[in-house]
Parts: structure tokens; C-alpha cells; sequence
């Protein structure tokens, strides 16, 4: 397995990855979740549709589709896509810039490292990346967090208790203490299970930082503002004041400091 490019280690961040060069671009695989070279079908909710095992379809930024891989496995099968108005411009396709620093590439080696650390983010599956002249097109397969819904569509329904709340917070809390910067931090990109337990998903764009207290505090407060949002949009949304307080005190718990301070 040689990559075209650039050496190895640049495509396998802490020797996670495997990354294997094809017709049309790259295949990129996580081996404690994925056995074997990803298939190119594997991507396409059309063939799992035709083989009767896709099961549902989640929209955000693009469209996620969740496939029945395994009768005890449930993947959920993700293409990039653009959001906002350069969507209608050019819906898909990235510059090229290499391997090592693409979308695909990096969310990979992200969440690869994250949930070997333990913390509850999705396992990676694979990604794809097609090339055509100087811009490419990517998949990503991650492995479906059982029995979830986001935090928004649950606060649809119900308030949730106050331990959720907390875990909330300690959960943003562990992501930031790894140091990782969340891009889209919002309440569709934080699932609940059916037990309470928190997960973070989407890390598009995340980046690795040093926990200052300035990038955290915007992540917390992009949070906030998705939540105020859907208040603002949707009747009977149940979010109150009384939430994000315990959302802050879970937080605190690993980092103790001000949030009233800071506007939060």
C-alpha cells in the first residue's frame, strides 16, 4: 500500500489510518472498524436502497443516510456538501489541496483519535475522495450512535431532565480539555441515546487548539444561539434559562471558572 503523493505517515495520523490510491481518487479505512478495502458501493445510498438496507435519512448540511451494514451494525453513510448560499453556486466539489490536509482525511484521523481516547464521538468507518482537475468530491462512513436522536428534536417533545443538561456540558467540556475545536457546535450535532448519554457528531472542520478560554467560550456560545433559535422558531421548544445553567454547571466541572462572566 504506497500512497501517490506524500509519504505514509502523512496520510495515517498516530498509525490509525489506511489509505489506498484508486482509479478515481483514494480510499481511506479505520481497520478496528472496517476489515477490509472499503467497496465503492458502500457510498452509494442507491445500492443499499437497492439491496434493502437503507433504513432512514437525516438532513443537516447535505444529507445522511442510515444503512443497515450488519444485522448488529448500523452506518451512517454521509457526502459532503456545502451549506449556505455558495451551495447554490457549487453544491459539492473542494479544492484540491492533497490527501493529508482534505476534509475526509482529517475528520478520519479525528474521530479515529477520539474515540480511541474514549470520548463519544462516532467511530469512523471509511471515506472516499474523487478527484476530477483541481477539485474533488468526498463520502464519510462512520459507525450510527444506537438508539440516538439530536438534542433539538428531542427538546421538540419533551424537556429533558436535568442530568442530561450536565452531561451536556460535561461532555463539550471533555472534547475541549482533548483540545478540539468543534466548527459547527449546534443542537442537531449533539445526539441523545436512549439511556441519557451524550454524543458529539459532525467533526467537519474541526481543528486542534490549545484550550484557551476565548475559543471555547465561541463554541458554547454558537451553542446557545442554535438553541435560542429553535426556541425562536419552533413553538413549544423546550429550552429554559434553568438548562443552560445546568449545561454551564457540567461544564465547570472541568473547567471552573466564570461563565456569567463571560456572557454564557
Amino acid at each position: 500500500m504506497k500512497p501517490a503523493d506524500d509519504s505514509e505517515a502523512a496520510y495515517t495520523p498516530g498509525g490509525r489510518l489506511a489509505v489506498e490510491r484508486d482509479a478515481a481518487g483514494w480510499l481511506i479505512w479505520h481497520p478496528p472498524d472496517c476489515a477490509q478495502r472499503p467497496a465503492a458501493q458502500w457510498f452509494s445510498p442507491a445500492w443499499w436502497r437497492s439491496h434493502g438496507a437503507l433504513q432512514d435519512t437525516a438532513r443537516g448540511r447535505g444529507e445522511a443516510v442510515f444503512v443497515q451494514a450488519a444485522p448488529d451494525t448500523t452506518w451512517v453513510v454521509r457526502h459532503y456538501q456545502r451549506g449556505g448560499l455558495l451551495a447554490r453556486i457549487n453544491r459539492d466539489r473542494y479544492l484540491w489541496t492533497g490527501v493529508a490536509r482534505s476534509r475526509a482525511l482529517r475528520e478520519m484521523a479525528m474521530l479515529a483519535d477520539l474515540s480511541a481516547a474514549g470520548l463519544a464521538v462516532p467511530r469512523p468507518v471509511a471515506a472516499r475522495i474523487r478527484r476530477r482537475g483541481l477539485t474533488v468530491s468526498a463520502d464519510l462512513i462512520t459507525v450510527a450512535i444506537p438508539n440516538a436522536a439530536p438534542l433539538a428534536e428531542h427538546l421538540m417533545h419533551a424537556a429533558l431532565a436535568p442530568s442530561v443538561w450536565h452531561a451536556c456540558g460535561r461532555a463539550i467540556a471533555a472534547l475541549h480539555q482533548a483540545g478540539v475545536w468543534h466548527a459547527d457546535l449546534n443542537a442537531r450535532n449533539i445526539l441523545v441515546d436512549e439511556d441519557a448519554d451524550v454524543h458529539l457528531i459532525d467533526f467537519d472542520r474541526a481543528r486542534r487548539r490549545s484550550p484557551a478560554r476565548r475559543w471555547r467560550h465561541d463554541n458554547l456560545a454558537r451553542l446557545r444561539r442554535s438553541l435560542d433559535k429553535f426556541v425562536a422558531r419552533e413553538t413549544g421548544f423546550c429550552f429554559a434559562e434553568s438548562d443552560w445553567q445546568r449545561l454551564q454547571a457540567g461544564y465547570r466541572e472541568v473547567f471552573a471558572e466564570d461563565l456569567d462572566a463571560a456572557g454564557l
